[in-house]
């Protein structure tokens, strides 16, 4: 993630104005830090969201807390009281932690095209490089060793940190954030057999990601074959992923680390994928679909839900016996369909 200034000092009752929660206690108390509510200390707030920790609050030592109206109760330091304390939560971080400003201009050592188009108030980091004709917009942040490809467009506010690579052509929206490593507009995997051999299909679609989006480190989405792939408003993809070719990924959608996603793949809006879930291509996934984390996906979905494939863990004992029988089942099965049929001959006799 991009560097963050050291955090803001905050009154509770200005937290609680600009959260949108209620306040309770003294709101003249100053808040610097967050914490959790094992680890908090003088002038950090903590917060309760899972009822796991609820014990914790009657020990913290933090100057505030953030809970449910249900926990309120529970404890007599200053609180912010919501209905949906994570989100409280992260809303008051982003007031302590603020990003930390760019820094206006290209590093000398950077390279970029005299037909690149860069903002007055974008800031271009060293030994990054800029393709001819791409444009980068008001307040744009590329930071160090990124690779801004030819015709590219990325939209005002946007950040990408650390060796992100652009390929040529793609177009990246608004108040996106890319995080180190990420690639963007890679060729897909197109190849074409040839007498045994493998024929390169050039890959001619873009990426095109919309506005408030953000990649983790090193994911990595290939451009279109023909047509392009898409990432719509607002989705949030975790570190590793992996989105092949002509995929569109819909408005909302959340990604955990180490999906694979395979080519032409539609992911509707608002869905939610666990880690390491895996999507064969050309499937259609409606909106608010929710997969488990290591769910293996090999036809379309055709009603939104929550759905899961993954083998829950057992000791390697049960699993290996369980395995063993595994093998067993079409023979198993056609000793049943055997069976179904000797049973229908005989009452058909009888």
């Amino acid at each position: 993630m991009a560097r963050h200034d050291a955090p803001a000092a905050w009154t509770l009752a200005e937290l609680a104005h600009r959260s949108g929660a209620a306040l309770e206690g003294d709101g003249s108390v100053r808040i610097a830090s967050v914490g959790t509510l094992e680890g908090a200390g003088d002038g950090a707030i903590a917060f309760l969201a899972n009822p796991k920790y609820a014990a914790n609050l009657g020990t913290t030592r933090a100057t505030a807390v953030i809970v449910a109206p249900a926990d309120a109760p529970r404890t007599s330091l200053p609180k912010l009281v919501t209905p949906h304390p994570y989100l409280t939560y992260a809303r008051v971080a982003t007031l302590l932690y603020p990003p930390a400003p760019p820094s206006p201009g290209v590093h000398a050592t950077a390279v970029v095209d005299a037909r690149a188009a860069i903002a007055p108030s974008a800031s271009v980091g060293p030994h990054a490089t800029v393709g001819a004709g791409a444009s980068i917009g008001e307040g744009v942040v590329v930071g160090p060793g990124c690779a801004i490809g030819r015709d590219v467009r990325i939209g005002p506010r946007s950040r990408l940190d650390a060796h992100v690579v652009v390929y040529d052509g793609c177009v990246i929206g608004s108040d996106t954030l890319l995080c180190a490593g990420a690639v963007i507009g890679a060729d897909g995997f197109g190849l074409a057999e040839d007498g045994g051999r493998w024929l390169r299909v050039p890959q001619v679609g873009r990426v095109v990601i919309g506005d408030r989006v953000e990649i983790g480190a090193n994911t990595t989405i290939d451009r279109g074959a023909i047509d392009d792939t898409v990432i719509e408003d607002d989705v949030k993809l975790d570190n590793q992923i992996q989105i092949a070719h002509n995929c569109v990924i819909g408005e909302g959608t959340a990604i955990a680390g180490c999906v694979g996603i395979a080519g032409s793949t539609r992911v509707g809006r608002r869905c939610r994928i666990g880690g390491a879930a895996s999507i064969a291509g050309h499937l259609s996934i409606p909106d608010g679909t929710t997969l488990g984390g290591a769910t293996t996906v090999l036809s379309s979905i055709a009603e939104p839900g929550a759905y899961s494939g993954a083998y829950p863990v057992q000791p390697f004992g049960e699993w290996r016996r369980n395995a063993a029988r595994l093998r067993q089942l079409d023979r198993l099965a056609d000793r049943i369909a055997a069976l179904e049929r000797a049973l229908a001959a005989r009452e058909r006799a009888d």
